[in-house]
């Protein structure tokens, strides 16, 4: 059993999958934990599993994200506690359903999960790590942020969201100690693809990376000092060159005159 005290870590949607592995690793890193996700049982048995394997406290909290008053004493749970060294944002749901076959109401459940509750305990976390001067955040995010023509359209623009939101972040609390890491996983072994509506067995099994390995690789990422990590990719330079043409287009996103294409030639 670990003796290091590395503070207490959040981990939602923790109850199973990508969260459940989160909270394995993190606690075997000796990090005490509060598991957050909408079944109770599945969080009691696993807290009292890791906590028996690991030694560390576990604590659990059985909320909905999406509904309100849940989500505000989950905020409340994270601004009053002062051990809170990381928060791992990965409650979220997918779907493969094209636009004209979807459901408003859902695509708007997607949003208020995906984004809304990320951003609402990030807002509740960050403080208090600032003020502690430590901590760190991981956002779980989705190659669809980068690829929007894959699923739909609402799920790759929620996780193209968490990856803004995540490089901001990093942009303005690098000076403050706080580590703020985004992964963007692949086809990943969970039961998100069921929930979204596709057989994981109809993808190509070269995509599908197995839960564990995605989580190992993500906080490999993290050890080596990365704010994107994208466990499947092969070559980090093909990340490197994508975001050097990002930065490179800025100086010239906003300027006195519209460019030179797009002027109206004087008619003689």
């Amino acid at each position: 059993m670990t003796q290091t005290n590395m503070g207490t870590a959040v981990v939602t949607g923790a109850s199973s999958g990508i969260g459940a592995l989160y909270a394995d690793r993190l606690a075997r890193r000796g990090y005490n934990l509060i598991l957050v996700a909408r079944n109770r049982q599945r969080l009691d048995a696993l807290a009292r599993d890791l906590a028996d394997k690991t030694g560390r406290t576990v604590e659990v909290i059985a909320a909905d994200l999406n509904n309100k008053a849940d989500l505000a004493r989950v905020e409340q749970a994270l601004r009053a506690d002062s051990s809170i060294t990381a928060l791992v944002n990965n409650a979220g749901v997918g779907s493969a359903t094209p636009l004209l076959a979807a459901n408003p109401e859902d695509m708007q459940a997607m949003i208020d999960l995906n984004v809304t509750s990320l951003v609402r305990l990030t807002y509740a976390a960050v403080p208090g790590m600032v003020a502690r001067g430590k901590g760190t955040v991981i956002n779980i995010s989705s190659i669809a942020a980068i690829t929007p023509e894959v699923l739909n359209g609402v799920y790759s623009g929620s996780k193209a969201f968490v990856l803004a939101f995540s490089q901001s972040l990093h942009h303005e609390l690098k000076d403050k100690n706080i580590r703020v890491q985004v992964v963007a996983p692949g086809a990943t072994a969970t039961n998100f693809w069921e929930a979204a509506g596709v057989a994981i067995e109809q993808l190509p099994q070269e995509w599908v990376m197995k839960t564990e390995e995605m989580v190992d690789a993500a906080l490999a990422g993290l050890d080596q000092g990365e704010l994107v990590t994208i466990p499947a990719l092969p070559d980090i330079a093909d990340w490197q060159a994508y975001e050097a043409a990002r930065q490179k287009m800025m100086p010239n996103l906003s300027r006195t005159h519209a460019a030179e294409r797009y002027r109206t030639k004087a008619v003689a």
